[in-house]
């Protein structure tokens, strides 16, 4: 249950309601974030460069945030993003591995192992050690390097937003957040 209100979006006037008549103003997560136009504006902009124009492959890219998701027992993240991760190419494996919180499963590559004890490093110690730091910059390059750390990092912010305001699942989820085992 939302632990702030929701913006009314048929109230937006100006560029504000022009901004969010270009969104899915149905998702609650949009509807939480309208309360602050720049807000809003600042976080979606980090959000879609992150998801559509970076070199990080979508599907390491997808186990990271799901991984972030989970450590964070942030539901509505993670049923989001194994929605998104399914539609990148993300197997139902990799995704039931996470939910049994088994980065080590072997259904996970040597690179997808790599990222996902990256993102758990820099979620549990906010700096990564040498040795995962190391293991990663063997298959990416300096930019998707740093594009994997932005969005660990955005998406720990992400979850964070939804847990603390108490952004609430949108039709059909509602039953999966609330028996979600993270």
């Amino acid at each position: 249950m939302s632990r702030i209100p929701y913006y009314e979006v048929d109230n937006a006037t100006g560029k504000h309601a022009e901004f969010l008549g270009k969104l899915k103003p149905h998702l609650n997560i949009y509807r939480m974030l309208a309360n602050s136009e720049y807000g809003m504006k600042g976080f979606i902009r980090m959000g879609n460069a992150l998801l559509h124009r970076c070199e990080l492959d979508p599907v390491l890219r997808e186990l990271a945030i799901i991984r972030v998701g989970r450590l964070s027992r942030a539901a509505y993240e993670v049923f989001q993003h194994e929605r998104i991760g399914r539609e990148v190419g993300v197997a139902e494996d990799k995704i039931a591995a996470l939910r049994d919180a088994t980065v080590e499963a072997p259904v996970f590559s040597d690179h997808e192992k790599a990222v996902l004890r990256f993102a758990d490093d820099v979620v549990r110690n906010v700096r990564a050690s040498d040795k995962n730091l190391k293991a990663v910059e063997a298959f990416l390059s300096p930019g998707a390097l740093v594009e994997l750390t932005l969005t660990v990092g955005y998406y720990m912010m992400v979850c964070r937003f939804l847990e603390t305001t108490g952004v609430d699942g949108e039709d059909g989820q509602t039953e999966w957040l609330r028996t979600a085992k993270l």
